[in-house]
């Protein structure tokens, strides 16, 4: 039976390199959960794992598709199902999932049911044009019990409400839910504290201007136009914005530590919601051999 070890957690806390020396002693491969590394070119940005790195254990759902494609939930779902269905595991069946998306890992570990929508720009311009009010008042009438469950302020979630329903012509609320997985899942969530993540924040942009992130930028703002917009994702939004001659590189780095520590602060409480995770503190010592303990314990039990 294939077994599932997750790896998630906030940014910046060294998942990809636990992820690799464990999945190296156990002769295993990794999936991606990452939402911009399924896409190709965009590699220091998005702290992709390296060449050397792929070549040391297979990975899987990384450059899948090109930057000017949109790879939804539902599609990611879809691929990642495959993959772990298939014969792509070890002898051992042990397949290892990591990143810190967290609709990536919810819709594989809880299985979720993804409405098969992908986003229909030109529908959710003309339904944004009548403002939030308007369009909660409208999913009142047409999915009460999606309504019931969204905030009236919550305009993305209202506004993919909508789009569902007059796309499909069926609530949104009737297309969801769950489906388990069969197979055993052990979710490890990796963390620290504030101040340890603040400088592990600094010295990983520190490390990706030092390996090439504003010619990466500069060079994909060339071959595919500045509006493009995945250009407008964290880190590489903050270096077009110096490459236009708006703010100095340091500034840029400033931004960019700034808005990564919002967004880890974001993660935290998505991830912290799932009382699944069995959370570890990165700052330990001894972090590979005390995960390394816990999937043998979880190997052994599920065995039995």
């Amino acid at each position: 039976m294939t077994k599932l070890i997750v790896i998630c957690g906030v940014t910046a806390t060294g998942k990809s390199g636990l992820a690799l020396a464990l999945a190296m002693r156990l002769g295993s491969v990794i999936l991606s959960a990452d939402s911009r590394q399924v896409y190709r070119e965009f590699d220091i940005g998005t702290a992709k794992p390296t060449v050397a790195e792929q070549k040391l254990v297979p990975h899987y759902l990384i450059d899948i598709c090109g930057p000017t494609d949109t790879m939804t939930v539902a599609d990611y779902q879809q691929k990642a199902q495959a993959l772990i269905n298939s014969p792509l595991a070890s002898p051992a069946s042990l397949l290892f999932m990591v990143g810190g998306t967290g609709l990536y890992i919810r819709s594989i570990v809880q299985g979720m049911k993804i409405p098969p929508v992908a986003p229909q720009n030109e529908l959710r311009s003309q339904l944004e044009s009548l403002g939030q009010n308007r369009l909660y008042a409208m999913l009142q009438q047409v999915d009460p019990v999606a309504a019931q469950k969204i905030h009236a302020h919550d305009s993305v979630r209202t506004l993919r409400a909508l789009e569902v329903y007059y796309v499909t012509g069926y609530p949104i609320s009737e297309q969801q839910g769950e489906n388990l997985p069969s197979y055993p899942i052990l979710q490890i969530g990796l963390d620290c504290s504030v101040e340890k993540l603040g400088y592990r924040i600094q010295q990983r942009t520190e490390q990706m201007i030092a390996n090439g992130l504003v010619v990466e930028v500069e060079y994909l703002c060339q071959k595919y136009g500045v509006d493009l917009p995945l250009l407008n994702t964290l880190g590489y939004q903050e270096i077009k914005q110096y490459l236009a001659g708006d703010i100095s590189l340091n500034e840029a780095k400033d931004l960019i530590v700034l808005h990564t520590r919002q967004f880890a602060k974001r993660q935290r409480t998505w991830f912290r919601s799932y009382p699944q995770i069995e959370w570890f503190n990165v700052d330990d010592s001894d972090l590979l051999e005390k995960v390394w303990q816990r999937i043998n314990e979880f190997v052994n039990c599920t065995n039995l």
